[in-house]
């Protein structure tokens, strides 16, 4: 059984706990071991995570599969004072990936845009990330290139994806 639902406060550690198992097999050989612990630590510490939760306003959400959480997403309406809804993080965890989990997910997120008439998704996905192709067949198109600059000397090379929504 699936169950999605809004993150309590309470359950960020659950969006921690996926991260830290998921990002090692999804940026081993994206990232060398400094940078990838170093985005880890700065993005899923339960402070950072409550501050985007509560101060920057993005929702988080869970999936449950037979009550296990094993997957999340974060987004925030209204992006940059825009009509777009940008997804800041989707994961799950390896095991559950390739079964329908993540689609799932990001339908969740394009009905919460659509519910406020938001116009496009967005999001920003690494220009090596295998997750390409995904977001490519559910509607996603690259609109631009960004290098980011997220501390000690590290940047993270993105592609800007969009997708239309009517």
């Amino acid at each position: 059984m699936i169950t999605i639902r809004e993150a309590l406060d309470n359950e960020l550690h659950l969006v921690q706990e996926i991260a830290h198992k998921t990002w090692p097999h999804t940026y081993a050989e994206i990232l060398v071991e400094e940078q990838l612990n170093f985005m880890l630590d700065s993005f899923y510490s339960i402070e950072t995570l409550l501050e985007s939760k509560q101060l920057k306003g993005h929702i988080f959400i869970l999936l449950f599969e037979n009550e296990k959480c094993v997957g999340f997403t974060s987004f925030e309406h209204e992006f940059k004072k825009s009509n777009n809804t940008h997804i800041h993080k989707i994961y799950l965890l390896p095991e559950t990936q390739g079964k329908g989990l993540g689609k799932m997910l990001l339908q969740s997120v394009q009905q919460a845009a659509e519910a406020i008439d938001a116009s496009t998704l967005s999001l920003n996905v690494n220009r090596f990330n295998s997750a390409l192709n995904f977001y490519n067949k559910l509607g996603f198109e690259t609109i631009e290139e960004v290098d980011i600059a997220i501390g000690n000397g590290y940047l993270m090379q993105d592609y800007v994806m969009e997708k239309k929504l009517l």
